[in-house]
């Protein structure tokens, strides 16, 4: 197996407090991400409840179960593993944060991954999260404007 990390960043256009609201919801998904038709938190769980599950699927035919590790709302930053998925990443956590860009009250968010794979994956994965990040800044951008 093979250690991938992929990082990514952007800037939208909001305060760090509007984009905060809609990162922090661990559930939320649905109304800010594109492909993800379905999410729920598992065993009645709050949504910011460290350690609660979500178990969400997109449009693709991919499903994912996460774990909420933290959710920090001080330094505006949610971390979570991947507990189960029909992809081939396996040891995979995640973090969002956010800082805010005071020149126009704008925000600069940070979206890194880390998993394993086999090594003939390793190329087409981290591509394929890069885009998966950038369609998320994107449809948050879209959310204030």
């Amino acid at each position: 197996m093979m250690l991938v990390n992929v990082k990514t960043s952007s800037v939208i256009n909001a305060s760090i407090a509007q984009v905060w609201t809609k990162v922090r919801d661990f559930n939320d998904l649905p109304d800010w991400y594109p492909s993800v038709i379905d999410s729920h938190i598992e065993n009645g769980a709050l949504s910011n409840q460290i350690g609660c599950i979500r178990n969400f699927k997109r449009d693709d035919g991919l499903y994912f179960r996460e774990r909420l590790l933290a959710l920090d709302d001080r330094e505006h930053l949610c971390t979570y593993s991947l507990l189960e998925s029909n992809t081939p990443m396996k040891d995979y956590f995640c973090s969002i944060k956010l800082l805010p860009i005071t020149d126009g009250d704008r925000t600069y968010i940070e979206w890194i991954a880390e998993f394993k794979c086999i090594p003939e994956k390793a190329q087409e994965l981290q591509q394929s999260l890069e885009t998966v990040f950038q369609i998320g800044f994107d449809a948050l951008n879209s959310c204030f404007s």
